[in-house]
């Protein structure tokens, strides 16, 4: 199977396909290759970035000292961010590549004070005290196996304080679209989120949306179909039609939006 131009795994073993990503992508650039959409163009993973950080920018309002907990880090983007604005991070990845290129980074940014980085599998999540904010973002649709997903979420429930807050941000429509699902990625289902996270001893406090436009989703299942050249051509009209209704509505039009920000506390 070619995924994104990319050979994907016949099975999916996660430790191994992230390290295998991270040393081709990590060190570029910004790193977005490597912990957005793998193989797409930098337009589009600007885009997607753009997006994320609309969306969790009302969660990021973070005072001096908070302890955040950034699982599955990857290049240390939002660690790096929320470090900037006070916040005491330990970001976490079971790429060690990843946790390098963190590491690296933050000390260029001048945060090394305010980060440490672990290489950890978010089944086996131990990072030390309580957190006032846990962190994960697309990390869950990249988890396929249930018994490793629902360990995940409980492992993350287990490091927040009892006033924390956990953020995650995932693909969850409202709708089944297993077309889109791919040997290391799953759309899962808004629902299925929601009960885990309450089987697991959460509460939603708040769910936003992150990009409601249409024409990415419509238009994914159809890119491997066709020339590369056609393809992006493609994509960058989706983009193009996308991020002014994603940076409008994608807060506030929940229902309709691919991604989903659940804010969740402790039940």
């Amino acid at each position: 199977m070619i995924l994104n131009g990319i050979p994907a795994p016949e099975s999916y073993r996660p430790a191994t396909y992230w390290e295998e990503r991270a040393r081709r992508f990590a060190a570029e650039g910004d790193g977005l290759a490597a912990v957005c959409s793998y193989g797409m163009p930098r337009f589009y993973n600007r885009m997607i970035h753009f997006s994320q950080r609309l969306a969790l920018e009302p969660w990021f309002q973070v005072g001096p000292g908070t302890r955040v907990l950034d699982v599955g880090c990857g290049v240390g983007r939002w660690s790096r961010l929320l470090a900037a604005r006070g916040a005491l991070v330990t970001g976490v990845d079971l790429s060690p590549t990843m946790i390098e290129q963190s590491t690296q980074r933050t000390a260029a940014a001048g945060l090394s004070n305010r980060c440490r980085f672990l290489v950890q599998d978010s089944t086996e999540l131990d990072a030390g005290a309580p957190f006032d904010l846990v962190l994960g973002v697309t990390v869950l649709q990249h988890i396929l196996d249930p018994l490793a997903l629902r360990a995940a979420v409980e492992r993350m429930a287990d490091h927040l304080a009892s006033a924390g807050r956990m953020i995650l941000l995932e693909a969850a429509p409202t709708s089944a679209a297993p077309r889109c699902d791919t040997t290391v990625f799953r759309a899962r289902r808004r629902r299925e989120y929601l009960q885990l996270f309450s089987e697991c001893g959460l509460r939603i406090h708040r769910i936003t949306g992150v990009d409601p436009a249409p024409f990415k989703t419509w238009l994914m299942p159809h890119l491997r179909k066709v020339p590369r050249a056609v393809s992006v051509a493609a994509l960058a009209c989706a983009t193009a039609l996308s991020v002014p209704v994603d940076a409008l509505f994608g807060r506030l039009a929940v229902e309709h939006s691919w991604h989903a920000v659940f804010v969740l506390e402790r039940a």
